[in-house]
Order: C-alpha cells, then sequence, then structure tokens
C-alpha cells in the first residue's frame, strides 16, 4: 500500500462514490469530469486496484471499492481536522473586479451576499493581463477576463472556470453617425478607428481581442496610449479625444456618449474565473457557487446563434 496518496485523489473517489454518477461528482467538486476521471485512474493504478465499474448507464463500486470508501472517509476527516486545528484567522480574499459593472463585480456581490462570513475586498485593475501578474505575485487572488489572450507560461500556472460569453458592444459619441441605432451592425463600423486599450500592457488580452474581431474588416485601432487609470481619468480622456470605444454590454456611464451592442455578428468576451494554482480559500468556493448560480440563471454560457468568437477562446471555454 503506497503512503503518499493525495487527499485530492481519496476525495474524488469518495464523492464518485456517493453520487455513483461522474457529472454528478465533478459539479460537487467544481472540476471537469475528465480531470475528475483521471484523478480516479490514478489512485486505482497507485492501489493497483479496480474501484468502479462503468458502463453507459451506470457507475457502480466494486468490491475493492466498496473496502477502500471507509478508510478514504476516515483519512478525509482527519485531513479537515487537522486543517481546523492548524486553521487561523481567516484573511481576506482579494479579489480583481475591474470596474463596479461588469461579470466580475456582478459575481462578487453576489457571493457577497450568499456569504457574509468571508471579507471578500475588492480590487479595480484593469485587464487580465496585469492581474494575473499580480495573482503570481500574491497580491492579487483571484480575476476575471480572457484566458486565452494570456502567455502560456502564464496560463499554466493559473486555474481558471468558465463564467460568461459577454456580448461586445461600441461606445459613441452622442452626435456619431451610428449613435441612433438600437444596435450597430459589425460591418458598419468599417472606416472607422476605435480605442481598445493599445498601449497599455496590462489589458494586451483585450487589445488582441479587439485586433482578431477587426481584422478584414476595415476597422481600425486607435493608436497606442499611455494607460489611463480610474474611471474619472478614462472619462476625460475619452471625451478630449473623441474616441469611440470597443466596450461589453455592461459598461461604465461616460457622459455624452451612449453604448450599443454589436450585432451581426455579435462578438464574444469570453470572461473566465482565474486564480492561482492551488490556492484554498473557503471564500474561493462561494465565488466559484455564485459564479455558477449566476451563468444558470442569466445563461450566460450559452452562445448567441451566430456569434463571433475565436477557436482558442471556445476551446478554453468549453474546460
Amino acid at each position: 500500500m503506497p503512503y503518499d496518496i493525495e487527499p485530492r485523489l481519496l476525495r474524488a473517489f469518495a464523492v464518485v462514490a456517493e453520487e455513483l454518477h461522474f457529472t454528478r461528482a465533478a459539479a460537487r467538486l467544481f472540476t471537469a469530469q475528465q480531470a475528475l476521471s483521471r484523478d480516479v485512474r490514478r489512485l486505482e493504478q497507485r492501489l493497483g486496484s479496480v474501484l468502479f465499474t462503468r458502463t453507459t448507464r451506470q457507475v457502480a463500486l466494486t468490491a475493492e471499492g466498496e473496502r477502500l470508501l471507509p478508510y478514504a472517509r476516515r483519512v478525509l476527516a482527519a485531513h479537515e481536522e487537522l486543517d481546523a486545528a492548524w486553521a487561523r484567522e481567516e484573511r481576506p480574499l482579494i479579489v480583481d473586479c475591474a470596474a463596479t459593472v461588469g461579470t466580475g463585480w456582478q459575481v462578487l456581490t453576489a457571493a457577497r451576499g450568499a456569504a457574509p462570513e468571508h471579507e471578500l475586498v475588492a480590487r479595480f485593475h484593469s485587464g487580465l493581463t496585469g492581474a494575473a501578474g499580480e495573482i503570481l505575485a500574491g497580491r492579487l487572488d483571484v480575476s476575471f477576463g480572457r484566458v486565452a489572450g494570456l502567455d502560456p507560461a502564464v496560463r499554466g500556472r493559473l486555474e481558471h472556470c468558465p463564467v460568461r460569453y459577454e456580448p461586445m458592444a461600441v461606445l459613441l459619441p452622442e452626435e456619431h453617425r451610428l449613435a441612433a441605432l438600437p444596435e450597430v451592425p459589425l460591418d458598419s463600423l468599417a472606416g472607422e478607428t476605435l480605442y481598445a486599450a493599445a498601449g497599455n500592457p496590462a489589458t494586451a488580452e483585450w487589445t488582441d481581442l479587439a485586433e482578431r474581431l477587426f481584422a478584414g474588416r476595415g476597422i481600425g485601432i486607435a493608436a497606442p496610449f499611455p494607460e489611463i487609470e480610474g474611471k474619472g481619468e478614462f472619462v476625460r480622456v475619452v471625451r478630449r479625444r473623441g474616441w469611440s470605444v470597443l466596450a461589453s454590454v455592461e459598461f461604465i456611464e461616460v457622459p455624452g456618449m451612449v453604448l450599443r451592442p454589436l450585432v451581426d455578428p455579435v462578438p464574444l468576451s469570453p470572461v473566465s474565473m482565474v486564480w492561482r494554482r492551488g490556492l484554498r480559500h473557503p471564500a474561493l468556493t462561494s465565488l466559484r457557487t455564485a459564479a455558477a448560480s449566476l451563468a444558470t440563471a442569466g445563461a450566460w454560457l450559452t452562445r448567441p446563434q451566430g456569434s463571433w468568437l475565436p477557436p482558442g477562446d471556445a476551446a478554453l471555454m468549453r474546460v
């Protein structure tokens, strides 16, 4: 019998044994079914025993699985007791929402309401690229944004779960030729130049998404501009320079400008919740539960028919 079995493998086994259903067990553990199956196989290999019989219709414990279950439960209970015995006062979880509108802010607000015993402290960084660096440095715990735009080496040190396909929009000056439309067809922006945060290294993933969206459509991106910090400064600079802005359908109000959804096709900004690999904190579970509840209630992970999304983003949003 090996002595170095990870508690995670035993937890995966125990939850599958209780549910006798891999999909429901994966949902309970907030993990992908493929990852859960892999953990169960690893445990079977360590023990040299088959723990479940699987068919297309049912999952059942083998005799070896039945034998292991009470031991696994005792080990997990002892592990939880050890955690409790050494627990100190829970530190706040630092959550980057970018702004007090949008997906991240809604998830944070819902988690605070559902779990008021946890302290979730908001930060307002602009861009997941910058936030990812802060997460890896230990100055942030959680952020939201487009993971496909991150450097693969950075992405490999993070965990993420898809939260929402956020429809994109355009912020237009009130006097703009398209401002009177309730929705703006993407091709009607041909010949226009839009601000998409070029020049701000913290938002590189957003500029990259804009470049992919505008390619071949005759839409330009405003020349690089220094990073704009804070809502007030953003409003001042945008109005002063007369920019139209690539945005999401939930965006800060800018006096003298109107926000219009983009259509034909509907471009999507894929939003995932991102945290440091290996992070354990009770409030992280609260955030993930809130994100899953909002996604279900709002059909956030249902792609609109005829929508646009780069293939690499689509693949990561299916994880």
